[in-house]
């Protein structure tokens, strides 16, 4: 329960701070199937300023939908700087917001390949001034994962909005 009150805590955070500068916002997401967009929603008064997200859960929605180029995906994989980049271009462009975060990762238990171990999440923050990445690694249990995750992308969220 801790940690459902440090998210909730940490949306409130995003969505206060997202109204009164007046940005809008927007999430494409992968490992974390939703729950960046479910921690948004969850705060009253959230539709002023949260478009909406994209989960892009395979390889063809982050091609398809968000427009990660094929050549990114084949060469760096989907757990990859390029691809949380692209995957938060794509997501601002598509739901015409202007702070976009992405989060594509192996939660595990299974999944980790050498150089990418269970745990290992990438994030990407677009603006309108720079497209930027940032790579975590966590520990845990999957939910302990997809649970870090999220709380690391409302941070994100957060540091952009103030570099606005």
């Amino acid at each position: 329960m801790l940690l459902l009150d440090a998210v909730v805590q940490k949306a409130e955070g995003v969505v206060a701070l997202a109204r009164e500068r007046k940005i809008s916002l927007s999430c494409a997401e992968s490992c974390t199937g939703g729950l960046v967009g479910a921690a948004i929603t969850s705060v009253a008064g959230s539709s002023e300023v949260f478009q909406g997200g994209i989960i892009s859960y395979s390889n063809d929605v982050k091609h398809r939908i968000l427009g990660v180029d094929q050549r990114i995906l084949d060469t760096y994989g989907a757990v990859s700087e390029e691809c949380a980049r692209a995957m938060a271009q794509g997501a601002s462009r598509v739901l015409k917001t202007q702070v976009a975060i992405s989060i594509t990762g192996i939660a595990g238990p299974d999944g980790g390949v050498p150089g990418k171990p269970v745990g290992t999440v990438w994030f990407g923050i677009a603006t309108p001034h720079k497209v930027s990445a940032k790579l975590c690694t966590f520990n845990g249990s999957r939910e302990m994962v997809r649970t870090n995750s999220v709380l690391q992308a409302l941070d994100l969220l957060g540091e952009a909005m103030h570099s606005l």
